[in-house]
């Protein structure tokens, strides 16, 4: 018998991320065909923050995109959606072939400044975010990024670490 991963493909993410028991998590889908930035690019400042914004906006729009989230935000307003959440990133190539899905955190980081943008939390510092988790996803044509956002109670640490409190 084999422990269960976070990411089963025979599952979609969502519910993986979920877990049992668990109110069915935000799904965020970034169009495809971002460019996306790489920890290990060498790209002058302008252009990375061409990018950056670029993808920050997609983020944004995204949000906006999802009638359920929308409907959530309109209902906790005037505050953020989430006081805490965990987000799952979910990096689906163009190719297939190997990859590190950790050297697409400026794409990432990028993408939850978006949604902190756009009200679902306050802020992303480590006392409101756990994560972004980056993950490999299967291959898509022209690429995309997917967030999998799930609000935590104050002291949850849903990965059992004892480090998110």
């Amino acid at each position: 018998m084999t422990a269960p991963t976070l990411f089963d493909p025979e599952r979609p993410a969502a519910t993986t991320a979920a877990g049992p028991s668990r109110p069915a998590p935000f799904v965020i889908e970034l169009p495809t065909g971002l460019r996306l930035l790489n920890a290990n690019q060498r790209l002058h400042h302008k252009r990375r923050a061409e990018y950056t914004g670029k993808l920050r906006a997609a983020a944004m729009e995204a949000v906006s995109d999802c009638p359920a989230l929308m409907d959530a935000l309109a209902a906790a307003k005037p505050g953020p959606l989430f006081q805490r959440a965990h987000v799952l990133g979910i990096l689906h190539p163009p190719t297939s072939g190997r990859r590190d899905p950790a050297n697409w955190y400026p794409t990432f980081k990028a993408a939850v400044d978006g949604i902190v943008d756009a009200g679902v939390l306050e802020d992303d510092d480590h006392t409101r975010l756990l994560g972004p988790d980056m993950r490999l996803g299967e291959k898509r044509k022209g690429g995309q990024i997917v967030l999998v956002v799930r609000g935590l109670e104050p002291n949850e640490d849903p990965l059992g670490y004892g480090s998110s409190r």
